[in-house]
């Protein structure tokens, strides 16, 4: 073999070997057969190719080589290939694995070298103590990084910001590879072969700060360029723009940047930055992005353009990119602010003084983002519909940007607020310049003759899951929103089209469809239509359909997930879905606030300024003791509604008072809900389960005791029927168990968690939806046949059949078990309980 092997080393020059599969025996090729089955095999590389077959016999060189023979060297040939494919494969495999080593020793040195630190730091404050009573701070020791003052120097000189650019960029790498910083592990984000990068925060230090350092498949002038265009990624930035840009003389470029971005809510001023930017190169060949702010409010564009911000501070910061051997990039991104958390309510501070919503905001997105492109570049993400990432991508920006512009309501973009005596708890803004188009080009284009109108409000919930609440919003749509208002608007995009007052009457069958179109790397985004089914009440117009189309964005609805805020976002579309579709993008976000340590204040009175506040008291009224600061009672986050409406100009105060009208109805709807499935509320074992309802356990008891009663035979193993088991191994039992109430139109009262997946619903939810609405047609007519008997003898079995969830799915069952359930006091029938047994979605 291993003459074979160093012969066909020389293959080119005088043939190659191959062993022949039968006969055991090596045969020989010289170098002209080897080149006339290598020019056959690249022409036909299937080997039942009839071409193959006839390029062979019009050969004459290969004449002579049996057809066994020949069939052996491809066969070897198609070998060698698998090979040098898996070889490549994992070369590329070691090559990450060998970069990621490296960049897990380097953060092993970091950590060494910080522990150092601290343990002389901690040796010196326990001389200080030892040596004197007053308490003192050596400035050498302190690993607190302070901004340096730059008033002294000449803003205009290029000379005086290349000695700036020089500070920024060595405090910058102390800050991403050094201990300038006391970073500690971001919670939640532990580092392991799924994990897309290392995540820490700053631990005492000024102002706020966040790193992240990870492996890129991209090259490091592509990702600096990725990241320098910060608005691509960063949803929050609302402009940036560079004012001057000259060489630094060393190959690199100073740029001075002027940027805006959004606030997350409607009851704090939003930020911007003046700052300084420099690109350079290391020795080593890594690239360098690094920036922080020049001193001076007043510095930057006029103050006009200004006037609605908050200046804020941004302390060394930037992208440190090193290539990789073999390709790709490591990666160290560093955030460090300074946001002026003074400017805010009390009660949304932690917004602004927190490191982790400035990692999940800001670093890990954009270290996501990259890792979405790269993807996108190799060709492994796959979307629906047919589009390709990058339009589906504008897409999702488009509607983030749209609600943020709703959100904010910026003057330069044309927004004024009607008149307010401050009292309102819905705030309503007109734009009568917005321009919905989705490109530059005007043919495409979308006017009013009114303009947009906006009602906008937020409210600050306690003990509400932000996840939970949001994939409810989204699960179901008909719990909150008005579909005629949905019609509405999605009839105005269609110019000409403006139907109020006098809308067409429509009936919203209850269904919705969620098609989804694309998701990011780890899911914590997904974009998707919704297809909302209706039709028109009117005789005429019986027969017409009248759907309605969304594109929606719904991002933080994963409990376990580590995300900066939960948001559902939409907006109406054509069905046919053009690329540069007019987006009017309405919708909820819901950002959780992080209790400071020892704060007992119950959040609703924490600050009278917050709108709607004191109307929303959501869960239970309880009694917390002085020491149960962390329960979760204190939980608290802040929800922001925005709705847009098109309207023309002779109708804005009739679509005013509907918005309001309309967003007030939404709000209380939020409360019920919120209210609902807050940790309190929630029906778990030994809780309501609705109103009148006996508690889950015994209803639990009822179900099993009935089953057995009529069928002759037990629901549950016995060994589960004592106490709380009955109810938990009922809640997990495989079948799909439902009870509907015996009214004259059943509605569902209980499902266990198999019913609930079936119907794809909540136990909130299950509430609103009649035992008709899941059955098709033949599965209706074999329930009414069968009903007589089933409250004569009760129970029945059902045959197969068809049901449909709330989402809209079918699903089929082999049979389903009907039967009454009494209760156990006066033997009365309390409800009717139904199995379905072999469920699946079709």
């Amino acid at each position: 073999m291993a003459m074979a092997v160093a012969h066909h080393r020389e293959s080119s020059s005088s043939g190659s070997i191959d062993k022949h599969l039968d006969s055991g025996k090596y045969v020989r090729y010289t170098a002209e057969q080897v080149e006339a089955l290598e020019r056959v095999y690249a022409e036909c590389p299937k080997p039942s190719s009839l071409r193959r077959q006839q390029l062979i016999r019009e050969c004459p060189i290969l004449s002579n080589i049996e057809p066994k023979q020949i069939k052996v060297w491809f066969q070897n040939r198609r070998c060698r290939e698998k090979q040098r494919k898996e070889a490549s494969r994992l070369q590329t495999v070691n090559r990450k694995l060998t970069a990621m080593n490296k960049l897990l020793m380097e953060e092993n040195d970091r950590l060494q070298k910080q522990v150092s630190q601290l343990v002389c730091e901690n040796g010196y404050m326990r001389q200080q103590l030892q040596t004197t009573s007053a308490a003192t701070t050596d400035a050498s020791c302190d690993s607190v990084v302070t901004t340096p003052q730059h008033s002294m120097r000449d803003a205009n000189n290029p000379a005086g910001l290349l000695s700036i650019a020089e500070e920024t960029l060595t405090e910058f790498l102390s800050k991403a590879t050094g201990t300038a910083v006391d970073w500690v592990q971001m919670p939640g984000m532990k580092p392991g072969p799924d994990s897309v990068g290392i995540f820490a925060i700053s631990q005492s230090c000024s102002g706020v700060a966040a790193r992240a350092c990870g492996l890129v498949s991209l090259e490091p002038t592509k990702i600096a360029e990725i990241l320098k265009d910060r608005p691509s990624w960063f949803r929050e930035c609302r402009s940036l723009e560079v004012f001057t840009m000259f060489p630094a003389g060393n190959g690199g470029t100073i740029e001075l940047v002027y940027t805006q971005t959004y606030a997350p809510t409607t009851l704090a001023p939003a930020r911007d930055f003046w700052t300084l930017r420099y690109t350079t190169s290391l020795e080593n060949g890594s690239l360098v992005v690094c920036e922080r702010s020049l001193s001076g409010s007043g510095s930057g564009p006029n103050a006009a353009a200004a006037a609605q911000f908050v200046r804020a501070e941004m302390l060394p910061s930037g992208y440190l990119i090193r290539p990789c051997e073999g390709g790709g990039s490591i990666i160290h991104i560093v955030d460090h602010l300074n946001l002026e958390a003074w400017s805010v309510p009390e009660v949304l501070r932690p917004l602004y003084e927190s490191s982790k919503v400035v990692a999940q905001k800001m670093t890990i997105a954009a270290l996501r983002y990259i890792r979405q492109i790269a993807q996108e570049t190799s060709g492994e993400v796959v979307y629906g519909l047919g589009r390709q990432p990058a339009v589906l991508r504008t897409f999702s920006q488009r509607l983030s940007r749209g609600f943020n512009d709703a959100v904010n309501g910026f003057n330069d973009d044309g927004w004024t607020v009607l008149n307010c005596d401050g009292a309102e708890d819905v705030i309503i803004a007109v734009n009568s310049t917005k321009n919905l188009s989705g490109t530059s080009n005007p043919a495409s284009s979308l006017t009013f003759l009114g303009g947009i109108l906006c009602a906008k409000a937020s409210m600050l919930l306690q003990n509400v899951p932000p996840a939970v609440l949001v994939r409810f919003l989204r699960e179901h749509r008909s719990e909150w929103a008005d579909f005629n208002v949905d019609a509405y608007a999605a009839a105005s995009l269609k110019a000409g089209s403006y139907a109020y007052p006098g809308m067409r009457p429509t009936r919203f069958t209850g269904s919705q469809i969620i098609m989804p179109l694309g998701h990011t790397i780890e899911h914590e985004e997904m974009l998707e239509v919704i297809r909302l089914e209706g039709h028109s009440l009117a005789q005429e117009d019986a027969f017409a359909s009248r759907d309605i189309h969304l594109l929606q964005i719904c991002s933080g609805i994963d409990e376990n997930a580590v995300g900066a805020c939960s948001e559902l976002i939409f907006a109406p579309i054509d069905e046919m879905f053009p690329d540069d579709a007019p987006l009017v993008p309405s919708g909820f976000r819901i950002i959780p606030l992080d209790s400071k340590p020892g704060d007992k204040k119950d959040a609703t009175t924490s600050n009278r300024t917050l709108d709607l506040t004191s109307g929303l008291e959501v869960g239970p009224p309880t009694t917390q003791g002085a020491g149960d600061a962390s329960s979760s009672q204190n939980t608290r986050s802040v929800l922001t509604i925005a709705f847009q409406f098109p309207f023309d100009s002779n109708l804005q105060d009739n679509v005013a008072v509907m918005a309001r009208q309309y967003v007030r109805s939404v709000i209380s709807s939020v409360q019920r809900v919120a209210m609902a499935i807050s940790p309190g509320m929630n029906p778990n074992v030994g809780s309501k389960l609705s109103p009148g309802s006996p508690e889950a356990l015994t209803l639990a008891h009822w179900i099993c005791q009935s089953y057995s009663y009529y069928l002759g035979s037990d629901l549950l193993r016995s060994d589960s029927l004592v106490g709380d088991s009955m109810l938990k191994s009922l809640w997990h039992h495989q079948d799909a168990i439902l009870c509907c109430s015996l009214k004259s139109l059943p509605v569902f009262i209980f499902a266990n968690q198999a019913g609930l997946d079936m119907l794809e619903t909540t136990l909130v939810a299950l509430q609103d939806i009649t035992l008709d609405k899941i059955f098709d047609e033949s599965g209706r007519k074999a329930l009414c046949a069968d009903f007589a008997k089933l409250m004569q003898q009760g129970y029945a079995y059902l045959p197969a059949g068809i049901c449909m969830s709330t989402m809209g799915r079918h699903v089929s069952y082999e049979q389903a078990i009907a039967w009454k359930v009494l209760a156990a006091e006066d033997n009365t029938v309390h409800c009717l309980a139904f199995s379905f047994i072999n469920w699946s979605f079709v």
